[in-house]
Protein backbone atom coordinates (compact mmCIF):
# COMPACT_ATOMS: atom_id res chain seq x y z
CA UNK A 1 0.00 0.00 0.00
CA UNK A 2 1.43 3.38 -1.02
CA UNK A 3 1.87 5.77 1.87
CA UNK A 4 0.46 9.29 1.71
CA UNK A 5 2.92 12.14 1.20
CA UNK A 6 0.56 14.62 2.85
CA UNK A 7 3.04 15.15 5.69
CA UNK A 8 5.55 16.78 3.39
CA UNK A 9 5.91 20.56 3.02
CA UNK A 10 4.69 22.23 -0.15
CA UNK A 11 7.73 24.54 -0.32
CA UNK A 12 11.13 23.52 -1.68
CA UNK A 13 14.22 23.71 0.52
CA UNK A 14 15.67 26.35 -1.81
CA UNK A 15 12.60 28.57 -1.42
CA UNK A 16 12.63 28.05 2.33
CA UNK A 17 16.24 29.26 2.46
CA UNK A 18 15.39 32.20 0.21
CA UNK A 19 12.52 33.12 2.56
CA UNK A 20 14.88 33.20 5.55
CA UNK A 21 17.25 35.57 3.74
CA UNK A 22 14.30 37.69 2.64
CA UNK A 23 13.08 38.10 6.24
CA UNK A 24 16.61 38.97 7.39
CA UNK A 25 16.78 41.77 4.79
CA UNK A 26 13.51 43.23 6.04
CA UNK A 27 14.61 43.15 9.66
CA UNK A 28 17.94 44.73 8.75
CA UNK A 29 16.11 47.49 6.82
CA UNK A 30 14.11 48.48 9.89
CA UNK A 31 16.99 48.02 12.33
CA UNK A 32 19.04 50.55 10.36
CA UNK A 33 16.12 53.00 10.49
CA UNK A 34 15.57 52.68 14.22
CA UNK A 35 12.15 51.02 13.96
CA UNK A 36 11.38 48.68 16.87
CA UNK A 37 10.24 45.11 16.19
CA UNK A 38 7.24 44.13 18.33
CA UNK A 39 4.86 41.21 18.83
CA UNK A 40 1.17 41.48 19.65
CA UNK A 41 -1.53 38.84 20.34
CA UNK A 42 -2.87 36.86 17.40
CA UNK A 43 -5.96 35.82 19.41
CA UNK A 44 -8.04 38.73 20.74
CA UNK A 45 -11.57 39.32 21.99
CA UNK A 46 -12.27 41.67 19.08
CA UNK A 47 -11.29 42.00 15.43
CA UNK A 48 -11.47 44.32 12.44
CA UNK A 49 -15.08 44.92 11.37
CA UNK A 50 -14.41 45.58 7.65
CA UNK A 51 -17.36 43.88 5.88
CA UNK A 52 -15.07 42.59 3.11
CA UNK A 53 -12.88 40.63 5.55
CA UNK A 54 -14.02 37.72 7.70
CA UNK A 55 -11.99 36.72 10.77
CA UNK A 56 -11.75 33.19 12.13
CA UNK A 57 -13.55 32.81 15.46
CA UNK A 58 -12.22 30.44 18.12
CA UNK A 59 -13.75 29.31 21.40
CA UNK A 60 -11.61 29.85 24.45
CA UNK A 61 -12.45 28.79 27.97
CA UNK A 62 -11.26 31.60 30.22
CA UNK A 63 -10.80 30.47 33.83
CA UNK A 64 -11.81 33.94 35.03
CA UNK A 65 -15.23 33.93 33.35
CA UNK A 66 -18.02 31.37 33.11
CA UNK A 67 -18.21 29.17 30.04
CA UNK A 68 -16.61 29.59 26.68
CA UNK A 69 -15.87 32.93 25.12
CA UNK A 70 -15.45 33.85 21.46
CA UNK A 71 -12.02 35.13 20.51
CA UNK A 72 -10.81 36.00 17.02
CA UNK A 73 -7.62 35.19 15.16
CA UNK A 74 -6.47 38.57 13.92
CA UNK A 75 -6.86 39.60 10.27
CA UNK A 76 -4.11 42.15 10.95
CA UNK A 77 -2.18 43.25 14.07
CA UNK A 78 -3.39 46.82 13.51
CA UNK A 79 -5.52 47.41 16.59
CA UNK A 80 -2.94 46.10 19.07
CA UNK A 81 -0.10 47.99 17.35
CA UNK A 82 -2.09 51.22 17.59
CA UNK A 83 -2.48 50.60 21.32
CA UNK A 84 1.32 50.37 21.53
CA UNK A 85 1.64 53.63 19.61
CA UNK A 86 -0.78 55.33 22.01
CA UNK A 87 1.33 54.01 24.90
CA UNK A 88 4.41 55.78 23.48
CA UNK A 89 6.20 52.98 21.62
CA UNK A 90 7.48 55.21 18.82
CA UNK A 91 7.99 53.72 15.33
CA UNK A 92 7.25 49.97 15.30
CA UNK A 93 7.01 47.05 12.89
CA UNK A 94 5.88 43.45 13.11
CA UNK A 95 6.29 40.32 11.01
CA UNK A 96 3.47 37.97 11.94
CA UNK A 97 0.80 35.54 10.87
CA UNK A 98 -2.68 36.83 10.06
CA UNK A 99 -5.89 34.90 9.41
CA UNK A 100 -8.87 35.44 7.13
CA UNK A 101 -11.72 33.01 6.60
CA UNK A 102 -12.92 32.06 3.11
CA UNK A 103 -9.72 33.26 1.44
CA UNK A 104 -8.07 30.37 -0.35
CA UNK A 105 -6.67 30.00 -3.86
CA UNK A 106 -3.61 30.70 -5.97
CA UNK A 107 -2.88 33.98 -4.15
CA UNK A 108 -4.65 33.24 -0.86
CA UNK A 109 -4.23 31.00 2.17
CA UNK A 110 -6.41 31.47 5.29
CA UNK A 111 -3.17 31.77 7.31
CA UNK A 112 -0.61 34.10 5.79
CA UNK A 113 2.35 36.33 6.69
CA UNK A 114 2.16 40.10 7.05
CA UNK A 115 4.69 42.85 7.52
CA UNK A 116 3.00 45.80 9.20
CA UNK A 117 4.64 49.01 10.36
CA UNK A 118 3.73 52.43 11.77
CA UNK A 119 5.59 55.71 11.60
CA UNK A 120 4.62 58.52 14.01
CA UNK A 121 5.06 61.89 12.33
CA UNK A 122 4.57 60.48 8.81
CA UNK A 123 1.65 61.13 6.49
CA UNK A 124 0.76 58.63 3.76
CA UNK A 125 3.12 60.27 1.25
CA UNK A 126 6.11 59.99 3.61
CA UNK A 127 5.25 56.33 4.21
CA UNK A 128 5.01 55.74 0.44
CA UNK A 129 8.59 57.03 0.22
CA UNK A 130 9.77 54.54 2.83
CA UNK A 131 7.80 51.71 1.24
CA UNK A 132 9.42 52.58 -2.09
CA UNK A 133 12.87 52.26 -0.46
CA UNK A 134 11.97 48.82 0.91
CA UNK A 135 10.58 47.59 -2.41
CA UNK A 136 13.63 48.88 -4.30
CA UNK A 137 15.85 46.96 -1.88
CA UNK A 138 13.83 43.75 -2.05
CA UNK A 139 12.74 43.74 -5.71
CA UNK A 140 15.70 45.57 -7.23
CA UNK A 141 13.43 48.20 -8.81
CA UNK A 142 14.49 51.83 -9.14
CA UNK A 143 11.31 53.70 -8.21
CA UNK A 144 7.53 53.49 -7.87
CA UNK A 145 4.91 55.00 -10.14
CA UNK A 146 2.27 56.93 -8.20
CA UNK A 147 -1.26 57.71 -9.39
CA UNK A 148 -4.26 59.02 -7.49
CA UNK A 149 -7.37 56.81 -7.45
CA UNK A 150 -9.04 59.45 -9.61
CA UNK A 151 -6.16 59.53 -12.12
CA UNK A 152 -6.00 55.75 -12.50
CA UNK A 153 -9.75 55.55 -13.23
CA UNK A 154 -9.49 58.34 -15.76
CA UNK A 155 -6.45 56.71 -17.38
CA UNK A 156 -7.92 53.22 -17.83
CA UNK A 157 -11.68 53.80 -17.98
CA UNK A 158 -12.20 57.51 -18.71
CA UNK A 159 -14.33 57.89 -15.56
CA UNK A 160 -14.13 60.16 -12.52
CA UNK A 161 -14.73 57.84 -9.52
CA UNK A 162 -15.71 60.83 -7.35
CA UNK A 163 -18.53 61.92 -9.65
CA UNK A 164 -19.90 58.79 -11.29
CA UNK A 165 -23.23 57.01 -10.84
CA UNK A 166 -23.88 53.31 -10.31
CA UNK A 167 -25.62 53.22 -13.72
CA UNK A 168 -22.58 54.71 -15.49
CA UNK A 169 -20.33 52.16 -13.82
CA UNK A 170 -22.73 49.36 -14.72
CA UNK A 171 -22.67 50.41 -18.39
CA UNK A 172 -18.87 50.56 -18.30
CA UNK A 173 -18.76 47.03 -16.85
CA UNK A 174 -21.10 45.75 -19.57
CA UNK A 175 -18.92 47.34 -22.25
CA UNK A 176 -15.96 45.41 -20.80
CA UNK A 177 -17.84 42.11 -20.93
CA UNK A 178 -18.54 41.92 -17.18
CA UNK A 179 -21.92 40.26 -16.67
CA UNK A 180 -23.32 39.39 -13.24
CA UNK A 181 -26.67 38.04 -12.10
CA UNK A 182 -29.71 40.21 -12.84
CA UNK A 183 -30.19 40.86 -9.12
CA UNK A 184 -26.59 41.99 -8.67
CA UNK A 185 -26.61 44.15 -11.80
CA UNK A 186 -29.53 46.15 -10.42
CA UNK A 187 -28.57 46.38 -6.74
CA UNK A 188 -24.81 46.98 -6.67
CA UNK A 189 -23.72 50.33 -5.26
CA UNK A 190 -21.15 52.77 -6.64
CA UNK A 191 -18.59 51.30 -4.21
CA UNK A 192 -19.37 47.76 -5.38
CA UNK A 193 -18.94 48.68 -9.04
CA UNK A 194 -15.72 50.59 -8.35
CA UNK A 195 -14.30 47.46 -6.70
CA UNK A 196 -15.37 45.21 -9.56
CA UNK A 197 -13.95 47.49 -12.25
CA UNK A 198 -10.71 47.94 -10.31
CA UNK A 199 -10.29 44.17 -9.98
CA UNK A 200 -11.22 43.26 -13.55
CA UNK A 201 -10.10 46.23 -15.64
CA UNK A 202 -7.37 48.14 -13.82
CA UNK A 203 -5.38 45.91 -11.45
CA UNK A 204 -4.27 43.44 -14.16
CA UNK A 205 -2.37 46.28 -15.91
CA UNK A 206 -0.54 47.72 -12.90
CA UNK A 207 3.09 47.39 -11.88
CA UNK A 208 4.81 45.61 -14.76
CA UNK A 209 7.70 48.08 -15.07
CA UNK A 210 7.88 49.40 -11.51
CA UNK A 211 5.56 49.02 -8.50
CA UNK A 212 2.46 51.23 -8.76
CA UNK A 213 1.01 53.07 -5.78
CA UNK A 214 -2.62 54.22 -5.96
CA UNK A 215 -3.43 56.89 -3.37
CA UNK A 216 -6.22 59.24 -2.17
CA UNK A 217 -9.30 57.02 -2.32
CA UNK A 218 -12.97 58.09 -2.36
CA UNK A 219 -14.22 58.96 1.13
CA UNK A 220 -16.49 55.90 1.12
CA UNK A 221 -13.32 53.78 0.94
CA UNK A 222 -11.37 55.63 3.62
CA UNK A 223 -11.62 52.64 6.03
CA UNK A 224 -9.26 53.55 8.92
CA UNK A 225 -7.67 56.53 7.15
CA UNK A 226 -8.02 60.26 7.71
CA UNK A 227 -10.19 62.23 5.30
CA UNK A 228 -8.66 65.31 3.70
CA UNK A 229 -11.17 68.13 3.26
CA UNK A 230 -10.47 69.12 -0.34
CA UNK A 231 -12.74 69.12 -3.40
CA UNK A 232 -13.48 66.29 -3.85
CA UNK A 233 -12.69 65.07 -0.34
CA UNK A 234 -10.43 62.00 -0.25
CA UNK A 235 -9.42 59.28 2.17
CA UNK A 236 -5.66 59.40 2.75
CA UNK A 237 -5.16 55.75 1.90
CA UNK A 238 -2.93 53.93 -0.59
CA UNK A 239 -2.50 50.51 -2.17
CA UNK A 240 0.52 48.98 -3.90
CA UNK A 241 0.49 46.76 -6.99
CA UNK A 242 3.25 44.72 -8.61
CA UNK A 243 2.62 42.71 -11.80
CA UNK A 244 -1.13 43.04 -11.39
CA UNK A 245 -1.14 41.80 -7.78
CA UNK A 246 -2.15 43.88 -4.76
CA UNK A 247 0.65 43.78 -2.18
CA UNK A 248 0.01 46.46 0.41
CA UNK A 249 -2.63 48.71 1.96
CA UNK A 250 -1.70 51.80 3.94
CA UNK A 251 -3.26 54.79 5.70
CA UNK A 252 -2.57 58.18 7.14
CA UNK A 253 -4.15 56.88 10.31
CA UNK A 254 -7.42 58.17 11.70
CA UNK A 255 -6.83 59.48 15.24
CA UNK A 256 -10.30 60.80 16.16
CA UNK A 257 -11.94 58.24 18.50
CA UNK A 258 -15.49 59.46 17.82
CA UNK A 259 -15.18 59.18 14.04
CA UNK A 260 -13.46 55.82 14.41
CA UNK A 261 -16.30 54.51 16.58
CA UNK A 262 -18.88 55.79 14.07
CA UNK A 263 -17.14 53.93 11.22
CA UNK A 264 -16.90 50.72 13.24
CA UNK A 265 -20.57 50.96 14.23
CA UNK A 266 -21.52 51.47 10.57
CA UNK A 267 -19.53 48.33 9.68
CA UNK A 268 -21.28 46.38 12.44
CA UNK A 269 -24.70 47.51 11.25
CA UNK A 270 -23.86 46.51 7.67
CA UNK A 271 -22.71 43.10 8.90
CA UNK A 272 -25.92 42.56 10.85
CA UNK A 273 -28.17 43.71 8.00
CA UNK A 274 -26.42 41.51 5.44
CA UNK A 275 -26.16 38.35 7.53
CA UNK A 276 -22.39 38.51 8.00
CA UNK A 277 -20.49 37.39 11.08
CA UNK A 278 -21.17 39.85 13.88
CA UNK A 279 -18.01 41.10 15.59
CA UNK A 280 -17.93 42.93 18.93
CA UNK A 281 -16.51 46.46 18.97
CA UNK A 282 -12.95 46.59 20.26
CA UNK A 283 -13.33 49.38 22.82
CA UNK A 284 -9.69 49.01 23.84
CA UNK A 285 -8.81 50.55 20.48
CA UNK A 286 -11.24 53.42 21.08
CA UNK A 287 -9.79 54.02 24.54
CA UNK A 288 -6.29 54.06 23.06
CA UNK A 289 -7.38 56.73 20.56
CA UNK A 290 -8.92 58.74 23.38
CA UNK A 291 -5.65 58.55 25.29
CA UNK A 292 -3.91 59.97 22.24
CA UNK A 293 -2.78 58.14 19.11
CA UNK A 294 0.09 60.15 17.63
CA UNK A 295 -0.30 61.44 14.09
CA UNK A 296 0.99 58.40 12.16
CA UNK A 297 0.96 56.48 8.92
CA UNK A 298 0.85 52.69 8.76
CA UNK A 299 0.91 49.99 6.12
CA UNK A 300 0.41 46.22 5.88
CA UNK A 301 2.39 44.31 3.23
CA UNK A 302 1.66 40.71 2.21
CA UNK A 303 4.97 38.84 2.48
CA UNK A 304 3.88 35.59 0.82
CA UNK A 305 2.72 37.43 -2.30
CA UNK A 306 5.91 39.48 -2.39
CA UNK A 307 7.93 36.26 -2.21
CA UNK A 308 5.86 34.76 -5.01
CA UNK A 309 6.76 37.70 -7.23
CA UNK A 310 10.44 37.48 -6.36
CA UNK A 311 10.58 33.75 -7.10
CA UNK A 312 8.22 33.86 -10.10
CA UNK A 313 6.01 31.35 -8.28
CA UNK A 314 2.54 30.64 -9.62
CA UNK A 315 0.90 29.56 -6.35
CA UNK A 316 1.24 30.60 -2.73
CA UNK A 317 1.97 26.98 -1.71
CA UNK A 318 5.37 27.33 -3.38
CA UNK A 319 6.53 29.90 -0.80
CA UNK A 320 4.92 28.71 2.48
CA UNK A 321 5.97 25.58 4.31
CA UNK A 322 2.44 24.18 4.80
CA UNK A 323 -0.78 25.50 3.29
CA UNK A 324 -4.02 24.99 5.24
CA UNK A 325 -4.83 21.71 3.49
CA UNK A 326 -1.51 20.31 4.82
CA UNK A 327 -1.57 21.97 8.23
Amino acid sequence: MQKSKGWQPSVSLENLQFRAQFLWKIRDFFYKRGVLEVETPLMCNGAATDPHITPIAVLYSDPHVRGNQNYYLQTSPEFAMKRLLAAGSGPIYQICKAFRRDEIGRLHNPEFSLLEWYRPGFDHHALMDELESLLCLILGTSKTERLSYQAVYQKFLGLDPHAVSAEQLKQCALSKGIILSAAAMNTLTVDDWLDILMTHCIEPHLGFENPVIIYDFPVSKAALAKVRDVVPAVGERFEVYVRGIELANGYHELTDPDIQLERIQADCEYRKTNGLMEIPIDFRLIEALKAGLPDSAGVALGLDRLLMLMLSSHEIQEVVSFTTDRA
